[in-house]
């Protein structure tokens, strides 16, 4: 089991490396922090422009493989992501805003998973009857609806309900002032959209797996040995359709650093997902290629949890 978890966490490494630098040089190909200076009135001499990008490693008059090979370097040596067009370093916002979207993030994730895996094995063991039914409309209705839609609906009728009944329990913008009261009240409602817009994908995704398993041959061998049909499911169905389900789960940890770029807009929340559209506006190539090695990050490690947990499911992955 250690050697299988040991060369899948090097090949994760491997692909990261190789699909973060790709992302540097997309960056720096298609972003152009010289337009930044050039649309200033009145313009910047040419000597000052030079030297800003030069401090943050982005002039496009040095060559592309010396500005990649200098940021690698910093980043090896110092763990240095460089700077923004004006200036800014980048690791130190980069850091602030990824641990948002945690906050933001990770609850309504965990929340989503057990939600959607609980009402998709429930529909699929009492499948076409009214429980069935409902919650498939349900999650249709979430898995049609974009998700700013969504939340603008919730902070409307929150807001309405607010002003009727002069409720205060909640708040609709920021992270609250640090205590535990104000951060539950800051969190709920941009929880329950992303808890909606999340569950939905696991509901259907799990329903339909243990559907498909519940008749299969192992299954039916169980049952005709005399174990019941609710342990036959549980026992050998659900096992094998997690399999799939735990590789959805994999790639849904990459919204927990990376953020959810519409609920932090319309919440007011400043975390990693709204720093990217930042970034991408201001021709910043370091904080770009930062926000997504941290996309790659949490990907590689929610797969590599995902390898666990499918090889804890299926010994025959560990022997092969």
């Amino acid at each position: 089991m250690l050697k299988f978890i040991v060369r899948r966490f090097c090949s994760y490494a491997v692909m990261l490396f190789l699909a973060t630098s790709g992302v540097y040089f997309l960056a720096s190909w298609f972003l152009d922090p010289r337009s930044n200076y050039l649309a200033l009135r009145p313009k910047p001499p040419i000597e000052s422009i030079n030297a800003s990008l030069d401090y943050a490693n982005i002039n496009d008059q040095v060559p592309l493989l010396e500005r990649y090979w200098n940021w690698l370097t910093d980043i090896v040596l110092h763990w240095n992501w460089g700077y923004s067009p004006v200036g800014e370093p980048v690791s130190e916002i980069i850091w602030d805003r990824a641990w948002v979207s945690v906050q933001l993030v990770a609850i309504s994730t965990a929340l989503a998973v057990v939600i959607g895996i609980a009402i998709g094995v429930r529909s699929a063991i009492r499948k076409y009857g009214v429980f069935d039914h409902v919650s498939n409309s349900v999650s249709v209705v979430f898995l049609v609806m974009p998700s700013f839609v969504l939340a603008l609906l919730v902070v409307l009728v929150y807001l309405n309900l607010q002003q009727r009944f002069d409720l205060h329990w909640f708040a609709v913008t920021g992270l609250g002032d640090g205590s535990f009261l104000g951060y539950v009240q800051h969190l709920f409602l941009p929880t329950l959209v992303l808890t909606l817009i999340g569950y939905v994908g696991f509901h259907l995704t799990q329903r339909t797996y243990l559907l498909d398993t519940m008749n299969a041959d192992y299954v039916r061998t169980a049952r005709a040995k005399g174990v019941p049909r609710t342990l036959a499911i549980r026992r050998h169905a659900l096992r094998t359709s997690m399999i799939p389900t735990a590789y959805g789960v994999a790639f849904s940890i990459t919204g927990t650093v990376t953020g959810a770029v519409f609920v932090e807009q319309i919440f007011a929340i400043h975390g990693a997902g709204l720093y990217f559209i930042e970034t991408l506006a201001k021709n910043d190539i370091n904080g770009a290629v930062s926000v997504a090695f941290l996309g790659g990050v949490a990907t590689c490690a929610g797969l590599l949890l995902a390898d666990i947990f499918v090889a804890f499911l299926d010994p025959r992955i560990r022997i092969s």
